[in-house]
């Protein structure tokens, strides 16, 4: 429940963003850009019983749109959406002199919805990025990648050997997202730079009394390059 309270204030900061800012004495703004962006992912999971991990490179890529709706003061305020693939999931550490090695591989469909203000030139020029709102995804599938020669779970120091094998439970997940960055806006287009950390609130393996993970959820750090270019422009 506290989850979902969070999520839902979030959610609605987002879209009461721009009715918000438009209610104040500014200079209102009508822009929509599309375009797409790619990056990088760091993932691993918060997962309890604790499992010992490593960040788990991979790339993310997709489409990205943004609205502009004022520029109060210096602030100029809009809301962006994107609907990028992820290949989401952990690397494992395993100590036991076993040489095993484990890597758990989820890929999503992930639809952040971000609220974003800016600092700086807003036609020609560089402006500072916040940017933070909640984040949905759908599990597309899953692999795993075993190594290190005969697998052996017997010397595992914790015992903790359930998640090999383990069906994703929880197709639909959920979070909360915020990053920062960097945009260089050019008669060419909107070239922007950043970087976020999303933290998951849904969990990918069944966390009730009968399931052994009571928390599995994704933690990412995130870079990324996306480039805009305007459809509507009203400056």
């Amino acid at each position: 429940m506290k989850r979902i309270i969070i999520l839902a204030f979030i959610f609605l900061m987002v879209n009461a963003h721009c009715s918000l800012v438009n209610a104040q004495v500014g200079d209102k703004r009508s822009d929509f850009a599309i375009g797409g962006n790619v990056g990088m992912l760091m993932t691993r999971m918060d997962i309890t019983p604790t499992i010992k991990q490593d960040y788990k490179f991979s790339p993310t890529f997709g489409f990205s749109a943004r609205y502009i709706c004022e520029k109060y003061f210096t602030a100029i305020c809009g809301v962006s959406m994107e609907v990028n693939f992820a290949n989401l999931g952990w690397k494992e550490v395993i100590e036991d002199g076993s040489g095993n090695t484990y890597s758990r591989s989820l890929t999503y469909v992930q639809v952040p919805i971000m609220m974003q203000m800016g600092w700086g030139r807003e036609l020609r020029g560089c402006k500072f990025i916040l940017e933070a709102g909640p984040i949905f995804g759908y599990n597309l599938g899953s692999s795993e990648t075993y190594g290190g020669g005969v697998w052996d779970v017997s010397r595992r120091p914790n015992n903790v050997v359930k998640q090999y094998g383990m069906a994703v439970d929880n197709k639909v997940d959920y979070g909360i997202t915020a990053g920062i960055g960097m945009e260089l806006s050019t008669p060419l287009g909107h070239f922007l730079l950043n970087g976020r950390y999303n933290y998951g609130l849904g969990d990918v393996f069944d966390n009730s009394k009968k399931g052994f993970f009571s928390r599995s959820a994704h933690q990412t750090i995130t870079a990324k390059l996306t480039y805009l270019f305007d459809i509507v422009k009203t400056k």
